[in-house]
Formats: C-alpha cells, structure tokens, sequence
C-alpha cells in the first residue's frame, strides 16, 4: 500500500493519502491490495511514533521511492532498516525487491470501517 505525504489521491499504481494528525499520531486512509486481509482498501488506520517489533504493522519509505510512505509488515531488522513484506505478496511492492525500508512508526489502530486494535502477526 502506498501513501502520500499530505492529502490528495496517491499518484501512479494506487495508494493512500496520509493527512497529519497532531505529533506523534499519522491518520493514514488505505488504499491498494498489498496488506490484504488484515487491511483493506478505503480502511482509516492511526500509526504511532514507536520502535517496531517483528510482526508489527509499520509506515516505511525506501530511499529509491522519496516522497513515498508505504504500509507493510516488519519481518526482521535488515542492515540499518527493516525487511518488510505485504500481508498479499502478490498484490505487494516490498522488501523483496526494494531492500531494507526504513521504519517511521507502528500502525496500532483500525478506525474505518469497523474499529480495532491491530496486532503483531507473522513474526
């Protein structure tokens, strides 16, 4: 899943927008398939400023990618970053062929369409 820095539709291959809550909290809108089924397209996430763990929903970018943040699970610490995957490998852009990410903070709540804690899963 991919984002933008601010509002406004995601350009290219689908995405999120990302509109800026009060620091340390980023409300992320969803959208694309890569974290399907844990999340879906149009879902409205919170992500907290916090170390990850594995397993952890995280917001990353790729210095190949500026100006893109993305929506991935943390599989292990890589180098100075962290390997993350999508929850849909086939519907998913990651670690696997961009290299280590680097992690901006941890998705912990689903706000929309139904609310929920997130969990760590597929360590």
């Amino acid at each position: 899943m991919i984002a933008t820095r601010g509002t406004g539709a995601a350009g290219g291959r689908g995405g999120m927008d990302v509109v800026m809550g009060w620091y340390p909290l980023r409300r992320v809108r969803v959208r694309g398939p890569s974290m399907a089924p844990t999340l879906g397209d149009g879902d409205t996430v919170v992500a907290v400023r916090k170390n990850p763990r594995p397993g952890d929903v995280v917001l990353v970018t790729w210095d190949d990618r500026p100006g893109q943040l993305s929506v991935k699970r943390a599989v292990r610490p890589d180098g100075g970053g962290w390997h993350v995957e999508g929850d849909n490998p086939r519907g998913s852009t990651d670690s696997r062929g961009l290299g280590p990410a680097r992690v901006h903070a941890v998705v912990l709540w689903r706000l929309a369409p139904a609310p929920r804690r997130l969990g760590r899963s597929r360590p």
